[in-house]
């Protein structure tokens, strides 16, 4: 059994953060989204995995996650020259594949259930695709599937303006070998692409064996700025442990389940968690409310900020109003004077200088 894991596409909603790099390496929680798919992967007992990578951003994909040996696996980059749907990135990926059954996982989703029970079904039954769906109140937003009383796919609609149910197709997919001769049979979608979709319905259509199981518990697709953040509030409520490894001075006081990496130091702060904080940051004169995340190299001084996501080496000075529900995109740079209202909301990309005046 192998699995790709989809690490393309060009972000769009989540720019401007990803204009400079790529949306599946936004932090959640101080870790990659792409990571989490990545070990649950890894957790089901699949270690040969292949990740389908742009032109744009696979660079900086391959340098920060390596050859698999930090989760266990074995890592091959398949690049996909431009995005011509989910069937073309794995009609690009056949020669890795080969005749091996796979997990297709999109790279940007997050999931609370394991993925063996279902991997388990699905080859016990010998299935030759296994779709997870879960119930949603837009679902013409979605790929959205039909669905008989056995779990058997009926029929599958890509964001259909007339649904014909309220189940969604989650980013995660079970394929046999015999994908690879459907996707062969479909034709590009009206938006030029090939769509997982058709080549699913055209397995159906077929008459081979299609089924269908829904998920338990969260799932997150993090393609905007609000998913991010939410993505981020719901992993530190179910997985962040206490760990202070850094120098909390006397004068600072933490509050709940609080993580605060080697080489970080506060001074006359505040930290009210859940709230993780990277290595060899600097905080002073802050309050650290619930549910942010603070990458590695961050200066923040004279700063108030909850339910927020700050990057790599961003900096932020004497900001004397909360700030809330923001994303800081890397080495961003912010700083104020005279008084301001009394919150502020940002989503800011890498690089960037505010001053608030």
């Amino acid at each position: 059994m192998k699995a790709i894991i989809l690490s393309g596409g060009k972000g769009t909603r989540l720019r401007p953060l990803t204009y400079t790099g790529a949306k599946q390496l936004v932090p959640v929680a101080n870790k990659p989204i792409l990571w989490y798919g990545i070990e649950a992967i890894v957790a089901a007992g699949i270690t040969d995995i292949g990740i389908i990578i742009s032109p744009e951003t696979g660079d900086e994909v391959r340098t920060k996650t390596g050859d698999g040996d930090r989760f266990g696996a074995n890592i091959t980059y398949i690049l996909q020259e431009k995005p011509a749907g989910l069937a073309h990135a794995v009609k690009v990926a056949r020669p890795f594949l080969g005749d091996s059954p796979f997990v297709m996982y999109l790279g940007d989703n997050l999931i609370q259930s394991e993925l063996g029970e279902f991997l388990n079904s699905f080859k016990e039954q010998h299935m030759d695709a296994m779709i997870l769906l879960r119930p949603v109140p837009n679902p013409t937003s979605f790929g959205v599937a039909q669905v008989d009383d056995q779990g058997r796919v009926l029929h599958l609609v890509e964001k259909p303006k007339v649904p014909p149910s309220n189940l969604a197709l989650v980013g995660i997919y079970f394929f046999a070998n015999t994908i690879h001769a459907a996707i062969d049979r479909i034709q590009p979608s009206a938006r030029g692409e090939l769509e997982i979709t058709d080549a699913i319905q055209d397995l159906i259509n077929h008459q081979t064996h299609v089924e269908a199981r829904q998920i338990e518990g969260w799932w997150l697709d993090t393609g905007k700025k609000d998913d991010l953040l939410e993505a981020n509030q719901i992993i530190l409520d179910t997985r962040l442990k206490s760990d202070i490894a850094g120098e909390v001075d006397e004068q600072s006081k933490t509050f709940g389940r609080v993580h605060i990496g080697t080489g970080s130091r506060l001074i006359n702060c505040t930290v009210r968690g859940p709230v993780t904080i990277g290595n060899n940051c600097y905080l002073e004169n802050c309050f650290i409310g619930p549910y942010s995340s603070i990458a590695d190299q961050v200066t923040l001084i004279d700063i108030d900020l909850e339910h927020s996501v700050v990057l790599q080496g961003a900096k932020m000075t004497g900001i004397h109003q909360r700030i809330v529900d923001s994303v800081i995109g890397q080495r961003a740079q912010l700083r104020a004077a005279p008084q301001r209202p009394k919150a502020l909301r940002f989503m800011i990309g890498d690089d960037s200088q505010i001053e608030l005046t």
